[in-house]
């Protein structure tokens, strides 16, 4: 489909049923409607050699509809555009992938880092950030410790400046992001250092704007999209009526054949689904079961899980439902995780809420212990994405301080946040710029401001600690990646909570987690242990290091000895400042 390099020129077929006549013309034919009609083949396609065209030569279609109106649409399939109202141009699909072999982190080691490509680092306020802006930014984000991007929507969308979640062509990598090429040389410089990448896709409803798939070949019914919508109420989705027909063959193998191309020519390690919700449902609330939707979702997966060995699916489904994740031959979705509301959404609430006394710790057990399918890691967990700091909300630190987003308050709170981000079970998620407290709401037209990265340098330090314990860098916090877990103290009136994590057992891989959401401080506190012995103090929040607002409090190892507390054999007494984490393990 598209434009395909052929021995002699380039063919080009497309699918259009109810044209009357399709034309290819481009700068190889001087925009002659006449010069290049395509012929009919079966079900609809049509299909040209242009003995003339090139690589790198402008095209488009040219239909004739039913009605003798006559069209110029962009190409469905091409790879590449001007812009998202301009012209398709001739690919090259050639590109050098030599010694690009990465081997994606195991899922249960994986540390994900969002990013929006036009504000991650835009040193040009006139216009929007590029993938080679973001090359700039691999050595920063290596030395932070994350190993893998999940960068937002790169298809091509209407405008400048965008979410991504627009796209009005699903095949092109946007232009002034820097396009197929600039994409490309992304990938492979992210993999030479060690980071996989995985993409936002969108398939839930394309454009609604600068939409050539719009009644493409004239055809439509209800006054709707034509051949690739749904033409009656199943269109309706929040952004449009733009639902593509998940019933159609045509349709199905669009969509399929854009998951191949990002796993096949692109080498993407991974792809993260936008708001399936409004794939396997319609209707405006996404409420009525579309069965369609739920046979694509599970035909994407078995696309994935046959072309990519290793690559993860990952679902933007928020309703907390267990099918999502489980296997396509039990009669699930078939993706690898899913994004949890159970996490982000208590957790926020309990570190956001500025009196203590309206701290629900029972919410936050829950969150700490929420699972699908009995699988730690068929969640992704995370404090701060593009959706929960925008859309009337705030990054966390502006959310628990608007007066002073930087202030004590704001560093204690929001760093607790992301040291249960870390040491929770489930797949941790960063999102860009959380890691130097970037303040007020995420917008399109707003870079990261990396001056912070200088100024809250501890911070930064305090998410890099994390990351190492998280991945058991240093060889004695294996549990952090284990599947096993037990809240086993809750005090709701001093506001302490302490849980056990553990993968085998035993010294180097059980880790014990102390938080307390108290204004206070408390000393000589005593919590139930998993084993005796000395315990080693890992992290502490409130290391002076870390900000010069942190108190320092001393914490220090601990003597586990016999006595049963908390349901455990052993206790210890610990110290613990304000607002505060601790972490400890055994050598």
């Amino acid at each position: 489909m598209g434009s395909i390099l052929s021995s002699d020129g380039v063919a080009f077929r497309v699918w259009a049923p109810h044209a009357q006549r399709v034309s290819v013309i481009g700068a190889f034919n001087d925009w002659d409607g006449s010069a290049n009609p395509m012929q009919p083949e079966p079900r609809g396609y049509w299909y040209v050699n242009v003995e003339t065209a090139r690589i790198g030569d402008h095209y488009k279609y040219q239909l004739v509809t039913q009605g003798g109106e006559i069209k110029q649409c962009l190409d469905p399939y091409a790879r590449e555009v001007t812009n998202s109202v301009g012209n398709a141009i001739v690919h090259d699909p050639d590109f050098d992938w030599e010694g690009d072999e990465l081997a994606m982190a195991k899922w249960n080691e994986l540390v994900l880092y969002e990013l929006h490509v036009g504000t991650f680092n835009d040193d040009d306020s006139s216009r929007p950030g590029r993938f080679i802006s973001i090359t700039s930014r691999l050595d920063y984000l290596k030395r932070l410790g994350i190993n893998a991007i999940q960068i937002m929507p790169v298809g091509q969308f209407a405008g400048m400046r965008s979410w991504g979640y627009n796209p009005s062509q699903i095949f092109a990598v946007d232009s002034d992001y820097g396009g197929s090429l600039g994409f490309k040389r992304f990938i492979k410089r992210s993999h030479q250092e060690g980071i996989a990448v995985i993409l936002d896709v969108v398939y839930n409803h394309f454009g609604p704007s600068d939409l050539d798939l719009w009644q493409f070949d004239g055809w439509s019914e209800n006054g709707k999209g034509g051949i690739y919508f749904y033409n009656d109420d199943r269109a309706i989705t929040p952004w449009g009526e733009t639902r593509p027909d998940y019933g159609r063959g045509e349709v199905r193998q669009y969509i399929l054949d854009n998951v191949r191309m990002w796993l096949d020519e692109y080498h993407i390690d991974g792809l993260r689904f936008d708001s399936t919700l409004y794939i396997r449902n319609a209707g405006a609330s996404g409420t009525e079961e579309l069965p369609d939707g739920w046979s694509i979702l599970q035909a994407i997966n078995e696309t994935v899980a046959g072309h990519h060995l290793g690559g993860i699916t990952i679902a933007e489904d928020l309703q907390s439902n267990d099918w999502i994740t489980k296997d396509v031959g039990a009669g699930g979705a078939g993706f690898g995780s899913q994004w949890d509301p159970n996490f982000v959404r208590p957790i926020r609430e309990a570190v956001i809420t500025p009196e203590d006394d309206n701290r629900s710790l029972e919410s936050i057990r829950d969150a700490i212990l929420f699972r699908y399918n009995d699988d730690a890691f068929e969640r992704v967990i995370y404090s701060e994405s593009h959706d929960d700091v925008a859309n009337g909300q705030a990054r966390i630190p502006q959310e628990v301080n608007p007066s002073d987003p930087t202030g004590w308050y704001a560093q204690k709170r929001s760093t607790m946040a992301a040291a249960l981000v870390f040491t929770a079970p489930g797949i941790p998620m960063l999102f860009q710029g959380q890691e130097f407290l970037e303040g007020a709401w995420f917008r399109d037209s707003v870079p990261v401001d990396w001056d912070q990265r200088d100024e809250f340098r501890g911070i930064v330090r305090l998410y890099r600690d994390l990351i190492r314990l998280r991945l058991n860098r240093q060889g004695f916090s294996r549990g952090l990646c284990g599947q096993f877990t037990q809240v086993h103290h809750l005090n709701d009136e001093h506001k302490v909570l302490a849980f056990h994590r553990w993968d085998l057992g035993g010294p180097g891989d059980d880790v014990v987690v102390i938080a307390n959401f108290f204004r206070d401080s408390h000393d000589e506190y005593v919590v139930g242990m998993p084993a005796a012995g000395t315990w080693k103090l890992r992290f502490n929040s409130d290391w002076h290091g870390y900000s010069e607002l942190f108190e320092g409090y001393p914490g220090g190892d601990v003597e586990a000895i016999p006595g049963a507390w908390d349901g455990l054999p052993f206790h210890a007494s610990i110290q613990i400042a304000p607002y505060s984490i601790l972490i400890y393990s055994q050598l």
